[in-house]
C-alpha cells in the first residue's frame, strides 16, 4: 500500500485512488473549469464524514468547504455515490474470488436520532428514539446494496417494502439473487410480495425461545456489524442532515470509504 501524500488518516493512498479516480466524471459538464484536484475534494469529503465536523470547519489545508459541498451535493442529486459503490462494492467481492452480484442479501434497520429538524423525521415507539431510521440491504460481506432513509416511526415491514422497490429498479442488481434474510419485523404480506417480485425467498430469522440480550444469529449477524462499521464515522454516529439523500449520501460515502481500503490490502499481498 503506498501512503504518499497522506495529511490526515482519511486521505486516499495512491493505491485507493487509483481505485476510485476511474468512476469520478472527466470534466464537469457546466460551470467553469474545475481547478482542485478531484483527490483533493475526495478527502475533504472523506474527512468531514469519518470526523463528523462541519462543512465549515474542514481544516485549511483542504479546499475551502464551499467546493467541497458543492461537490458533495452534486453527486448527491446525480445519484454518483450510490453508482461509485455499486462500482467498488463490485471490485471488492471479484478481489475475494466472489461473483459480481450477489445471491444472498440481509436486510435491516438501525433508528438514529436526529440533532435537529428536517424531513423523515418521527418518534420510535420500540427503541424510544426521535430520529430517522436507515434501512439497509447489505450482501453476505457486509458490503452496501442499497440504503434507504425514512422516518424513525415507519414499520419495518412498510419501509423494507420501499427499499425493495427502489432495489427493483436495478434489475442488474437482481441476477443471482436467491434469498433475503430479515428478523421478524419483516414477516407477513411482504414474504408473498418479494416472491412475486422480485422472484427470490425472504427467509425470516427469528430470535431463539427466551432469548435474553444479545446473541448472534445466522445471518443477521452480518448487517449488525455492518451498522457497527457505519457508526463509526461520526457524521453518522448521530443524523445531522436536514435532508434524508444526505444522510443516505453520507452512508454511501462511508462504505465507499471501507471497501477502498479493502482493495487497498489485496494488493499489499
Amino acid at each position: 500500500m503506498t501512503k504518499s501524500r497522506q495529511v490526515y488518516p482519511t486521505d486516499l493512498n495512491d493505491t485507493e485512488w487509483e481505485h476510485i479516480a476511474q468512476y469520478l466524471p472527466a470534466k464537469c459538464p457546466t460551470g467553469a473549469p474545475r481547478t482542485i484536484a478531484w483527490r483533493e475534494i475526495m478527502n475533504g469529503i472523506f474527512y468531514v464524514v469519518k470526523n463528523g465536523c462541519t462543512w465549515r470547519s474542514l481544516p485549511h489545508d483542504l479546499p475551502k468547504w464551499q467546493t467541497v459541498y458543492h461537490y458533495f451535493r452534486q453527486f448527491r442529486m446525480q445519484g454518483l455515490w450510490e453508482v461509485i459503490n455499486h462500482k467498488i462494492r463490485t471490485a471488492v467481492r471479484q478481489a475475494e474470488g466472489r461473483e459480481a452480484q450477489a445471491s444472498a442479501m440481509i436486510i435491516d434497520s438501525q433508528s438514529a436520532r436526529t440533532a435537529e429538524g428536517g424531513e423523515k423525521r418521527g418518534y420510535d415507539g420500540g427503541k424510544k428514539i426521535t430520529g430517522r431510521k436507515r434501512n439497509l440491504i447489505v450482501d453476505t460481506l457486509g458490503l452496501l446494496i442499497k440504503a434507504n432513509v425514512t422516518a424513525a416511526n415507519m414499520q419495518d415491514v412498510h419501509a423494507g417494502k420501499q427499499t425493495f422497490q427502489m432495489l427493483l429498479e436495478q434489475p442488474e442488481q437482481l441476477t443471482r439473487l436467491q434469498t433475503i434474510f430479515a428478523d421478524g419485523g419483516y414477516r407477513g404480506e411482504l414474504v408473498g410480495w418479494v416472491t412475486e417480485n422480485l422472484h427470490a425467498t425472504l427467509s425470516i430469522v427469528l430470535k431463539k425461545e427466551h432469548q435474553q440480550g444479545f446473541q448472534v444469529l445466522p445471518k443477521r449477524w452480518v448487517i449488525e456489524r455492518t451498522n457497527a462499521w457505519i457508526s463509526r464515522s461520526r457524521r453518522l454516529a448521530r443524523d445531522y442532515e436536514r435532508r434524508g439523500a444526505s444522510s443516505e449520501a453520507f452512508i454511501y460515502i462511508a462504505m465507499i470509504r471501507l471497501c477502498l481500503r479493502r482493495l487497498a490490502r489485496f494488493q499489499e499481498f
